[in-house]
């Protein structure tokens, strides 16, 4: 599922997302958005949501606007200078949501005998 988080949409990208299918080396904006929400299970800054998801600024800045906007994500002033990101329950709903999905689209592994 691509929300528009990832790319920006541009003619040469449209090109090259239909030449590449729907399969990609790189994450989606769907697992970027989990890892974050586990990052964000305990409170982090952004800084560190930033270095443990391996994200750029830019993309934590889209990121994190998408979900504090949807209320997965709740801004929290720790005092006049630092800011944390603490996972709401509706957040943790969601990334329970996503592991299930993705626990459930693997290939299964064959037995080895």
């Amino acid at each position: 599922m691509n929300i528009g988080l990832n790319t920006q949409p541009t003619p040469a990208n449209k090109a090259a997302q239909s030449r590449q299918g729907r399969i990609s080396r790189r994450r989606s904006d769907i697992k970027i958005i989990a890892d974050m929400l586990r990052i964000g299970e305990k409170g982090a800054g952004k800084t560190e949501i930033m270095y443990t998801a391996n994200m750029s600024y830019s993309q934590i800045q889209k990121y994190l606007e998408y979900l504090v906007n949807q209320g997965f994500i709740h801004k929290v002033d720790l005092d006049k200078t630092m800011i944390a990101y603490q996972v709401t329950e509706s957040g943790l709903k969601l990334l329970k949501a996503i592991d299930s999905l993705v626990a459930m689209m693997e290939p299964s592994m064959p037995e080895q005998v």
